[in-house]
């Protein structure tokens, strides 16, 4: 019987990365995956090939304005969604290939199978061809990830009425697709079919789309999608999700009452995420999970059995591949007798549309709610030289500030390179920077981080330079 140190279930962002570092510790480690490769949901089928579609379709778009820039394309350009879509899965197999490197460099033993509780320190393996064999292991990790969710009264076919997983490998560019949700994944991949030359429509429960961001950013990616083409209906909700042959009907309810029917050649549900602890049998190990599927955690991140810890989606706390990372590191470390510690107001969102969203630290919707004084400053990047050499000037950068010390509670951007400019708000509220601080930093001129320094400027006394 194989003995380890600490066993990880699950080899996603978090999982993988909590093996690395348990083994950087001096831990015997093993990591337990029920798939045939490494790196869960994020590296398989969400973050890394979501991430190469909306790369290849933007380049697609951007032919569309070559004109504008003196550069003449004569002759058919045409779309080969199968060569996209196989190139795709080369960037998967490639980065997939990469966690089975370091497993392998940092000594990580890698069990292939369902992992299952014996016992608090037993962890049964069951492979493809029914075999198994039993880890005894000091301590647990759970990273078991997430998975779609759906609506009770939705049947998905996987063929026309879809999750994001089938999104990510469609044979063909839908002609009209229909998407219920309209949060990140949803709007993602629907501006990946968007460019390609589908009719988009999202369908979405609350009043606006990416609700759980600051309000600003959802109407300006609002608008700016719109212009692009994406209709989008809020403030709807589903009644029903029926096909027949290859076209399938969208019903919903209008906030008048009102029935809307759409029809479309495919339907995306994009309602969200569920924690996944199928076939686990947490209670073997006395392991409680909540009513809503979540392992349940203290704040150190350790489950009701003292030597098991749950990492990631499938624990409370937002559903992001760098959350995860985070909590994966911080166990190993708290397994070391370190004292690591998580900041989680600090760990940015983004949506990685063009222009690209990005926000961390409060909203102003919830600086209202909890009656905290702030002061704020915007900039938008139609007014930042570099914004306009390149064509991109939709957006802007919003900082919010403490009304009296100053200090950044929160920095919502909407633009070009955005999902990489919020690290450096990241790192300032880290150090718990004031807006004065940012706006005494130089920014190298012309870029698009100059429009961070421009916002700072606004929010320290209504002082921007360039508007």
């Amino acid at each position: 019987m194989s003995q380890f140190d600490v066993t990880i279930i699950g080899s996603g962002p978090g999982g993988y990365v909590s093996a690395i570092r348990c083994a950087q510790l001096g831990f015997k480690t093993a990591i337990i995956e029920k798939y045939s490769t490494l790196g869960g949901t994020c590296l398989n089928v969400g973050c890394i090939p979501s991430k190469a579609l909306l790369a290849s379709s933007h380049h697609y778009e951007e032919l569309q304005h070559f004109a504008d820039h003196g550069i003449e394309v004569s002759g058919d350009v045409k779309v080969n969604l199968e060569k996209m879509i196989a190139r795709k899965q080369a960037v998967v197999d490639q980065t997939s290939g990469g966690v089975k490197f370091l497993m392998d460099k940092n000594n990580i033993t890698v069990f292939n199978g369902v992992g299952s509780f014996e016992s608090a320190t037993s962890v049964k393996v069951t492979k493809e061809d029914g075999s198994s064999e039993i880890i005894e292991s000091k301590n647990i990790i759970i990273a078991t990830g997430s998975k779609p969710s759906s609506l009770p009264f939705i049947k998905l076919d996987k063929e026309r009425i879809i999750t994001s997983t089938e999104a990510l490998k469609l044979k063909e560019v839908p002609k009209h697709l229909v998407i219920i949700g309209g949060g990140v994944i949803g709007i993602e991949l629907g501006q990946v079919y968007l460019r390609l030359g589908a009719q988009v429509s999202v369908v979405e429960f609350m009043d606006r789309i990416i609700p759980g961001m600051d309000a600003a950013l959802s109407k300006e990616l609002t608008k700016v999608l719109k212009k692009q083409g994406m209709k989008f209906y809020t403030s709807h909700k589903v009644q029903s999700v029926e096909r027949a042959g290859d076209v399938v009907t969208v019903k919903a309810e209008n906030a008048k009452g009102e029935i809307i029917t759409l029809e479309g050649d495919y339907s995306l549900v994009s309602v969200g995420r569920r924690p996944y602890t199928d076939g686990l049998n947490a209670e073997k190990a006395g392991v409680k999970v909540t009513e809503r599927g979540q392992i349940e955690v203290n704040d150190h991140l350790q489950t009701s059995a003292s030597n098991i810890y749950a990492i990631g989606d499938v624990v409370r706390g937002a559903m992001l591949a760098h959350k995860a990372e985070e909590e994966g590191v911080m166990v190993a470390e708290i397994l070391a007798g370190q004292k690591p510690h998580i900041d989680y107001n600090l760990i940015p969102g983004v949506v990685y549309t063009w222009p690209e969203v990005a926000a961390v630290g409060k909203t102003e919707e919830q600086l209202k709610a909890e009656g905290i004084a702030y002061k704020a400053g915007s900039f938008p990047f139609k007014a930042l030289g570099r914004a306009r050499a390149g064509g991109d000037t939709d957006g802007f950068v919003k900082i919010l500030a403490d009304a009296k010390t100053d200090e950044v509670l929160g920095v919502h951007m909407i633009g070009a390179r955005c999902a990489d400019l919020i690290a450096e708000a990241v790192t300032a509220m880290e150090f718990r920077a004031s807006a004065e601080d940012i706006s005494r930093m130089s920014h190298a001129h012309p870029t698009f981080a100059e429009a961070i320094k421009e916002a700072a400027l606004a929010a320290t006394d209504n002082r921007a330079l360039h508007v």
